[in-house]
């Protein structure tokens, strides 16, 4: 695959396409295949899926080829430069990059609630820590089995951002990074940054129940804008002696208009839970909660957070896996399999989709789920002020008995980060005071699920 072939173009060749049946295959014009193969046009995300499904590889590799290609195409078009000035230029580069990313105050709530004061009041929901457009958040919990998903294979698509150059460092060629997940793969370097299929917020409606559209995008769309805009937010903070930034400054927040638009910002919502144990003999409930390590996660390292949490994804790119894992509950059983059990990511690394009602231990979540020891509730939506994140806050009540029993190899550790409780269990009493007292080691919508789900617990822990 070498010769002055680029990347993208041995890998269609390899399939078996031509740029002209490629482009047929994926209902798009011959042109748009030849631009992807010269790195002057990336695929939107919604073609991506389709892309790699015919070239018969996944969106890890199909993002990787993407950058071969680009980087190809800016090495035959680059202009030498002395390599000791460029050299230079690099280090500054990216040193103010991650002195702006790692920017004080970054692993506490203080940038997240100073970004929610660019906001009016009527944006911002109860307790001021995250943001909430109208309809988004709901005045009462509703059953998750009450929440409607509507599926849209109607891609449209959102206003680029615009330049990035002022968010970017550069790589070690010289060149501004393709991408904000690019450069954090290569400067920080966490363990757990994977590209992968998202479900894409499309509609929320909530005056008849809530129903939320949604179609598919990638978690590195998404994450690149949203770690674009806490990036120039901090650049702003620190700009301007650590205050409220202007408007002027954040250019990039600015051309979004509307954040609570999914026409205007691409947005996935990932899915927090705060999983309570419901104690039916005294009344002592406890809820689980998570710290994640920087050290292992791109985003949120060092904050305690509600658990399980995670992205809304399928578990590959395999229509059937996009379609069997569309499900709320089927998501978060995978969070607690993952989070909890410490059981490897369900990533669709088996050849068949799973079987959510004969595999355990979805069997066993389904079961409890069933028979009434394991119910969900839902809130709707609020949004992470300083990178304009969308979530869903859902709460799980789990029976004692029910709880200790599915949940008896609890672990310590995980993937992403630790249980907090002494001895790292679930004994974190469900009360204002201990909510209060962890109230500044929370992230902002982790605060914000806790003070709801204590204000509604009448409700939440009823019978």
């Amino acid at each position: 695959m070498g010769g002055s072939v680029s990347p993208l173009a041995a890998y269609r060749l390899a399939a078996g396409f031509t740029q002209e049946s490629l482009a047929e295959q994926l209902s798009i014009d011959r042109g748009t295949i030849g631009r992807w193969e010269r790195g002057t046009q990336v695929p939107q995300p919604w073609q991506r899926p389709d892309l790699a499904t015919s070239l018969r590889i996944s969106l890890a590799e199909l993002d990787d080829i993407l950058h071969r290609t680009k980087h190809q195409t800016d090495s035959r078009s680059a202009i030498p430069t002395s390599s000791k000035s460029a050299s230079a230029d690099v280090r500054r580069s990216q040193q103010e990059w991650l002195r702006v990313r790692n920017a004080p105050g970054v692993r506490g709530r203080e940038l997240t609630e100073l970004a929610a004061w660019l906001y009016p009041e009527s944006q911002r929901a109860p307790g001021g820590h995250v943001l909430a457009g109208s309809g988004w958040l709901l005045e009462q919990p509703v059953p998750l089995e009450s929440v409607r998903l509507v599926w849209s294979d109607q891609q449209r698509p959102t206003r680029p951002l615009g330049s990035l150059e002022h968010v970017l460092p550069l790589t070690e060629r010289g060149e501004l990074y393709a991408g904000y997940s690019r450069a954090v793969r290569d400067l920080v370097r966490p363990r757990l940054l994977e590209n992968r299929l998202s479900y894409r917020l499309l509609g929320l409606q909530s005056d008849h129940g809530l129903a939320l559209s949604f179609g598919t995008t990638t978690f590195f769309e998404v994450f690149d804008i949203k770690q674009a805009l806490a990036h120039e937010f901090k650049a702003a903070w620190l700009a301007s002696n650590r205050s409220v930034p202007d408007w002027n400054d954040l250019p990039l927040r600015a051309a979004i208009g509307d954040p609570f638009d999914p026409q205007q910002l691409l947005m996935s919502p990932g899915i927090s839970t705060l999983t309570i144990r419901r104690d039916r003999s005294d009344g002592q409930h406890q809820f689980v909660l998570h710290e994640r390590d920087g050290g292992k996660v791109a985003d949120g390292g060092g904050l305690c957070h509600v658990m399980p949490a995670g992205e809304f994804q399928p578990s590959s790119v395999d229509l059937a896996d996009v379609r069997n894992d569309f499900s709320l509950w089927r998501n978060i059983m995978r969070e607690f399999s993952e989070e909890f059990l410490g059981n490897p990511e369900h990533d669709g690394s088996t050849s068949r989709p799973i079987d959510y009602a004969y595999e355990e231990p979805f069997r066993s979540f389904d079961r409890a789920r069933a028979e009434g020891g394991l119910r969900l509730w839902h809130y709707g939506l609020a949004m992470e002020p300083l990178e304009l994140g969308a979530v869903q806050m859902t709460v799980a009540v789990v029976d004692d008995v029910v709880f200790d029993r599915l949940f008896a190899d609890l672990v310590d550790i995980n993937d992403e980060g630790r249980v907090i409780g002494r001895g790292g269990r679930t004994d974190m009493p469900f009360t204002v005071e201990a909510i209060d007292r962890l109230g500044p080691r929370l992230s902002a919508s982790a605060l914000t699920l806790l003070r709801l789900g204590w204000r509604d617990r009448e409700q939440l822990l009823g019978d």
